[in-house]
């Protein structure tokens, strides 16, 4: 990749091997709890609608529905199948991931330190094992990422990098809108570059800026057009409906009504709760609790690793601080994403928001916490038992918390969520 890039050997090979044994580990008992659980409610039984040319819950763009409803259609209608396209976007985007940190940073620590805070952050596994729409918006949204700073690393690669960042980007706000300001940060970034490189030139010279040979017009088909494009025809299901179908030919309409059905959910619900909660991992959501596949209590608790959710919050300070000083555009991208990706819910107006909206900011985060662990390391020869410890307290959390986490079946009877219950609003 040129030594203008890195020294450092690419690790692909072995971020493949832990995105494998990711997926192993969602795999174990994926088919249990053997029922719809939480809002599984909601998309199974509009993928099954889908695949009887039915109306399906229309406030959600199509994507996520079609692939549960693609599962059901080649592999049967059971639970192992309904979350199947999540446990393969967990480990997929999980890959994807490591070659998005590995291009930006150039460091194979903080790539295999970033992959495993966030394979151990609790919310990357959780919604890997649930039938939502999250890991494909994720999956989808990471390789857009990963394409979109490789072109700039691989410059004559550039042009179909981007190419197909867009239609990554595409697919993956046709999943989830939650992805929407991350996808829109590279355009972004390329503009301000050709403005910084060449002044007003920048607006139509080929030369300059992130991907020399790529003008802004392009670069704006790219990562604009493209997506947009291919998120509206993964409407095609919807263009055929048997009743009601939707216009092909009014997106914006169609778009107003999406909204308006999204802001009219008002009915307060008991674990909803504000941004600023997720920050401090303070308000946890319950996928599930109760006996279910055999005598015992299993529980799914929705809360994010208690050690790594508030250690990222002073690596988030400290890239910025960091990152302003030294000109570590790394260090700043990533708290860039974290905080667009947060302030999108902060300024929503929509009325009912989750912890799991918190998914991908979380996901930055564990970037910022592995770049501030590496400079850690590499600056202050005293305190670098704080790296491995680090490391170590994030594996602990998640191996006390796996049983809550995982729907494994708990041993003491009805109180038996009791031991997790850190904090009172986590109930």
């Amino acid at each position: 990749m040129g030594a203008g890039f890195t020294r450092e050997q690419d690790p692909a090979d072995w971020c493949a091997v832990g995105a494998v044994f990711f997926l192993a580990l969602v795999w174990w008992r994926l088919g249990i709890p053997s029922r719809i659980y939480f809002d599984e409610v909601h998309y199974v039984a509009a993928a099954r609608k889908l695949l009887d040319g039915l109306r399906v819950n229309p406030e959600h763009p199509m994507l996520g529905k079609e692939a549960i409803a693609a599962a059901i259609a080649l592999l049967g209608d059971r639970p192992l199948v309904w979350r199947l396209p999540s446990a393969i976007g967990g480990a997929v985007g999980l890959f994807a991931f490591a070659r998005l940190v590995w291009f930006a940073t150039g460091r194979r620590a903080v790539t295999f330190a970033a992959m495993f805070l966030v394979a151990t952050d609790f919310a990357w596994f959780i919604q890997s094992r649930i039938a939502m729409l999250d890991m494909v918006m994720a999956m989808f949204g990471m390789i857009g990422l990963w394409l979109a700073v490789s072109a700039v690393r691989l410059p004559r690669q550039g042009r179909w990098r981007l190419a197909l960042a867009g239609v990554s980007f595409g697919l993956a706000i046709a999943a989830k809108w939650s992805v929407a300001p991350a996808a829109m940060l590279p355009g972004l970034v390329f503009l301000g570059w050709k403005l910084k490189d060449l002044g007003w030139r920048g607006l139509y010279r080929r030369t300059g800026g992130p991907v020399p040979g790529v003008s802004l017009p392009e670069a704006a088909l790219w990562l604009g057009l493209v997506p947009l494009a291919v998120y509206w025809l993964t409407f095609w299901p919807a263009f055929h409906w048997a009743k009601n179908p939707v216009n092909p030919w009014d997106p914006i309409g169609w778009h107003v009504y999406m909204l308006h059905l999204q802001d009219s959910v008002t009915r307060l619900h008991p674990y909803r709760s504000q941004w600023y909660q997720w920050v401090v991992n303070w308000r946890a959501v319950w996928y599930l609790y109760e006996a279910v596949d055999g005598p015992a209590h299993r529980g799914v608790l929705l809360v994010g690793n208690p050690f790594t959710m508030l250690a990222g919050l002073p690596a988030l300070c400290w890239c910025l601080w960091a990152g302003l000083r030294r000109q570590r555009w790394d260090m700043l991208g990533f708290a860039a994403l974290y905080v667009l990706s947060l302030a999108m819910w902060a300024v929503s107006g929509k009325p009912i928001q989750f912890y799991y909206h918190y998914l991908l900011p979380g996901t930055f985060l564990m970037v910022c916490l592995a770049l501030a662990l590496d400079d850690l390391w590499r600056r202050t020869d005293e305190l670098r038992w704080l790296v491995p410890l680090s490391l170590a307290a994030s594996a602990a959390m998640f191996a006390w918390f796996y049983p809550i986490i995982s729907a494994a079946p708990l041993c003491c009877g009805r109180p038996s969520y009791i031991q997790w219950m850190w904090l009172d609003s986590w109930r």
